[in-house]
């Protein structure tokens, strides 16, 4: 029976803990609770002791316990440690090495891997102080599930909400079961915005539904995803690292900040060209005169990652063609450098481009296959397995895509 040391920080989110336990308990997991002095300001020892069925433990000074070095014991006989809700006090003692209470002393005694599950107010959330500590603890090994964005207690909007319960429980069952724990995969989605003045700008019809879904699949896979997206027409997954841009070099600057990776998949609609003369302020219109455009080609994010020193060991683009689609995608392949290339035809007939489902070739350097016309949740799945597979991840028995055993990865390394 795996067991999870939960630690519950102070924060309204402490309540969805309670949900968290009932989940872990009836999957089979065994939970031992740490409630933090804040945290006991929201939800009681009673009702987290009940839920668990052990012993709520609070006082790093217990008399009894510290006779066995209990604070040693608990970190070191857990097989995951989860910090939920993960307060902005609790990050910063995880990242400086502060060890005053129970719940920081548990974390600085532990070589035991480490998930949390951020809840704070937006702007402590991006509060450069905040992102400094997430970048230390990230550099640290720990995983992070979250924050959502959404409406907060206090009234404001914005990233910072802790993740639902069952989007953590779906990150726990990944650290533990998933065939890509352990693994860092980048995820590129969306259209980019490439503006021509303040309110007008150049893009293409790219909803980002299958980024999204490749996001998901592979979150569910227990690889933890940063998701590089445009302004997409569909929300983001919950349980990944997002990062949000508006222009193809904004997009560039978040994928190789988010390197290394063990993959990447290129799934964006990148623009081809930006407005290089674009306007500081709206162009008005004159009557019998046309503005005139002055274009400069953006960045190529798929060349640069597929040729960088920061190479992942599988890199995936993606084709979206009206005409001649494999023979553009193959020739795409090799131009850009990539392992893999995903082929769809996106003419206006298919509905693809903006719909729910997708008809894909997967294209490799030893071989293609076309997969069926299925909803884009499918060709993620199949997608995921793939790169599982790729990375050498040991996938359960027939859950793997149609012709996985006959087509390996080609160019990884």
């Amino acid at each position: 029976m795996k067991r999870v040391l939960l630690i519950i920080g102070g924060g309204i989110a402490a309540y969805k803990s309670l949900l968290l336990i009932r989940l872990l308990k009836g999957a089979g997991y065994a939970v031992t609770p740490v409630l933090t002095r804040a945290g006991s300001e929201f939800v009681t020892a009673l009702s987290v002791g009940a839920l668990a069925g052990e012993k709520v433990h609070e006082a790093l000074f217990d008399l009894t316990a510290e006779a066995e070095m209990g604070h040693i014991e608990l970190s070191r006989s857990a097989d995951l440690i989860v910090v939920a809700p993960g307060t902005a006090d609790l990050m910063a003692k995880m990242a400086t090495g502060r060890a005053d209470d129970l719940a920081s002393t548990l974390l600085l005694a532990t070589d035991t891997p480490v998930l949390v599950a951020p809840a704070m107010n937006v702007r402590m959330w991006q509060h450069p102080a905040t992102q400094r500590n997430l970048a230390t603890l990230r550099s640290d090994g720990v995983r992070f599930v979250g924050p959502d964005e959404g409406e907060m207690a206090c009234g404001e909007y914005g990233p910072g909400r802790m993740a639902e319960p069952a989007a953590i429980f779906a990150a726990i069952q990944g650290m533990f079961e998933g065939p890509l724990s352990g693994r860092h995969v980048l995820v590129t989605s969306g259209p980019t915005h490439e503006p021509i003045d303040p309110v007008r700008y150049i893009a293409n019809r790219s909803s980002g539904a299958q980024g999204t879904a490749i996001a998901a699949a592979l979150r569910d896979l227990g690889a933890r995803v940063t998701f590089v997206t445009g302004p997409a027409s569909v929300p983001p997954p919950q349980g990944v690292d997002v990062v949000r841009v508006e222009t193809a070099a904004q997009m560039l600057v978040a994928v190789e900040a988010a390197l290394p990776a063990d993959a990447a998949v290129m799934a964006a609609a990148v623009a081809d060209w930006r407005v290089e003369n674009a306007g500081a302020s709206k162009m008005k219109k004159v009557a019998g005169a046309l503005p005139v455009l002055s274009f400069a080609e953006n960045p190529d994010i798929l060349a640069t990652v597929s040729k960088g020193a920061a190479r992942p060991a599988l890199v995936v683009g993606f084709a979206a063609e009206t005409d001649d689609v494999l023979a553009h995608a193959r020739a795409k392949r090799l131009r850009k450098g990539c392992d893999w290339i995903v082929a769809n035809d996106v003419s206006p007939a298919t509905g693809i481009m903006g719909g729910s489902e997708n008809a894909v070739t997967l294209i490799t350097g030893s071989g293609e296959e076309t997969w069926e016309r299925a909803p884009k949740e499918e060709v993620a799945r199949r997608l995921a397995l793939r790169i599982a597979e790729a990375l050498g991840a040991a996938v359960t028995p027939g859950t793997s895509a149609p012709g996985a055993a006959r087509n390996k990865a080609s160019g990884t390394a």
